[in-house]
């Protein structure tokens, strides 16, 4: 059919209204595993410090009756350890016209970006405790920098033969060596974990790229691995997606994380490791020099890992 001669078409039209949504659609993910996880704790400095001990090793230890003592244990002392908090940050500037025009989605465009900066800096400590960056002092040129994780796992790790574990004593400044990739194996796992729980740690929570994840979700002992979900009130559940990974050691939540490296796997004990806080999150409103409204988001932070054998590296790992 034909259009009748002169009907006023949409496409002609001037002044139709916009059809714009009222809701800002945003999947950028804000989940913090590891951040999540682990404890927080106030520090004073910027260079913080902190001891690890350990027990000497277990050993028949009998005696003679009414024997004296004619040598003594010798006494081991504390290992002090250190690490320095860093500055991070989000800055925003909006002209006074964008925050009074109506918009779309959002009442205050100030509001709406505070709230956005704030979730992309909770990523970047997320991004900066996983990622493998080691402890700078810093100077007038340089900024501070919070050692990773990486910088501080050196005893429980399983890596390829070119790969190297960081070496240091008190400061984690020294870098990890990648080594050639291979697949992660059931074995290599049950390896890292093995050597935690030998060591004193208790593994809770294995934490993995997606790519790496989904292969923890196929190895072989999973699917006749039973867990009861309710102190026995309920039979065995069977396990086949394996948030819970059943090991000999006890069991493991498996956690996908996003901000890791994918090489990297994770065996940890959240209750050895906590971020620090030297100055807590604070927006801080920055001098007005035109039009225009600006505002810092800012913390001061760190890394504590309190005991780095408790937790384990399975290093090296495929990434696609």
């Amino acid at each position: 059919m034909a259009i009748v001669s002169n009907t006023f078409l949409t496409y002609s039209a001037k002044g139709i209204r916009e059809d714009l949504s009222n809701v800002i659609t945003n999947i950028a993910p804000e989940e913090t595993p590891y951040m999540s996880n682990i404890g927080r704790e106030n520090v004073s400095n910027s260079l913080f410090e902190f001891q690890s001990d350990t027990l000497a090793a277990a050993a028949a230890n009998a005696q003679l009756e009414g024997d004296d003592v004619g040598t003594f244990d010798a006494v081991t002392p504390t290992v002090r350890l250190q690490n320095y908090a860093q500055i991070s940050r989000k800055t925003i500037i909006l002209s006074a016209t964008e925050e009074v025009v109506n918009k779309a989605g959002r009442r205050s465009e100030l509001a709406y970006q505070i709230a956005k900066r704030g979730s992309e800096l909770k990523r970047d400590q997320e991004f900066v405790m996983l990622n493998g960056g080691i402890a700078v002092a810093g100077d007038s040129t340089t900024a501070r920098v919070t050692a990773s994780l990486g910088a501080f796992v050196k005893t429980n790790t399983d890596k390829q033969t070119n790969g190297v574990d960081p070496s240091y004593t008190t400061l984690p400044n020294s870098a990890r060596t990648d080594g050639n990739v291979r697949t992660f194996t059931e074995t290599i796992l049950k390896n890292v974990i093995q050597k935690v729980w030998t060591a004193g740690g208790t593994p809770k929570i294995l934490m993995c790229g997606p790519v790496n994840k989904q292969r923890v979700s196929g190895f072989s002992g999973i699917a006749s691995s039973r867990f009861n979900i309710n102190g026995g009130e309920k039979p065995a559940t069977l396990i086949g997606a394996v948030d819970i990974y059943v090991s000999d050691f006890g069991s493991v939540s498996v956690i996908a994380n996003r901000f890791q490296r994918e090489r990297d796997a994770w065996v940890i004990d959240p209750d050895y490791a906590k971020m620090t806080v030297l100055r807590p999150y604070q927006q801080v409103e920055l001098a007005k020099t035109g039009d225009a409204e600006k505002r810092m988001l800012i913390v001061e932070w760190g890394h504590k890992v309190l005991a780095e054998n408790a937790h384990g590296l399975a290093a090296d790992l495929v990434t696609s």
